[in-house]
């Protein structure tokens, strides 16, 4: 079992590296301010991967870990054409700022809480888990959201469809498999909303 927990993490810092590298390759490119925010972002998965404690449990659901995979690399889905309106790149770049901002502060929140597939590591109710139950989603939705704006294509809005709808069942499958946590509903009623306060 331990190895087996090895390899997964080991597998997952390997998958957010190739993100970093991308990320990397951004940045030498454009050398934008938040370029350099996204490899920062995507290395400090990469060493949450490395460090994170072990589950107490994990879902053993192929669905749960087809949702993860898709909800974390369905990204590479967006490709940079279609229409590039100067309001939708200036307003893509604003949402993707505060995505990665809420992305940032989650990430500080969880520690070595950092999960992939639907698993209980602890519960977090500090930062920005104290507005929302799952506010990494809702940085992707931002952030996805922002590279839509700045590049509108049918393709890119089934994209962010896709990954928004797979990182749904994500947090459907978490919020299931910590029901078993005795502190999990006194959070939930504590905190309603899912991802976007107002809304779910």
């Amino acid at each position: 079992m331990l190895v087996i927990r090895i390899l997964v993490n080991l597998v997952g810092a390997a998958g957010a590296a190739l993100f970093a590298q991308a990320s990397i390759q951004h940045y030498r490119s454009t050398h934008t301010l938040i370029g350099a925010a996204f490899v920062f972002e995507q290395m400090w998965i990469v060493v949450a991967y490395l460090v994170r404690r072990p589950a107490r449990t994990v879902s053993r659901r192929l669905s749960d870990w087809l949702l993860a995979f898709f909800g974390t690399f369905g990204g590479v889905l967006f490709r940079p054409t279609g229409a590039h309106p100067h309001w939708g790149v200036e307003a893509g770049l604003g949402v993707q700022v505060v995505g990665l901002v809420i992305a940032v502060l989650s990430l500080r929140a969880l520690g070595r809480s950092f999960g992939f597939a639907a698993a209980d590591r602890g519960l977090v109710r500090r930062g920005p888990y104290a507005v929302v139950r799952h506010p990494i989603y809702a940085s992707y939705v931002l952030l996805q959201l922002g590279y839509l704006l700045q590049s509108i294509s049918v393709r890119n809005a089934l994209v962010l469809l896709f990954v928004s709808s797979c990182n749904v069942g994500r947090a459907l499958a978490e919020e299931r498999l910590l029901t078993d946590n005795g502190q999990y509903d006194a959070y939930r009623a504590q905190v309603r909303w899912r991802v976007l306060p107002g809304v779910w």
